[in-house]
């Protein structure tokens, strides 16, 4: 099995600077880290990245997504 074979067929390859933290998705979308934090919990706004219990991170191109009127992918 290949490393790729464990990524959603449609899963766009991670590089360095890709996930942004919750201050750097707050600020790209201009709004505060509180209403982001709102959106999680309500399960709303772009799609969110945790890694291990509270690290919190967003993809770039799933902010874009969301800014241009996508939506969460």
């Amino acid at each position: 099995m290949s490393p790729n074979d464990s990524e959603p067929p449609n899963a766009v390859p991670l590089r360095p600077g890709d996930l942004v933290d919750e201050r750097e998705a707050a600020t790209i979308l201009g709004v505060s880290r509180q209403t982001l934090a709102n959106w999680r919990w309500r399960n709303e706004g772009p799609r969110v990245r945790r890694i291990g219990a509270r690290l919190v991170r967003y993809h770039r191109a799933d902010l874009l997504s969301f800014i241009s009127g996508g939506g969460a992918p």
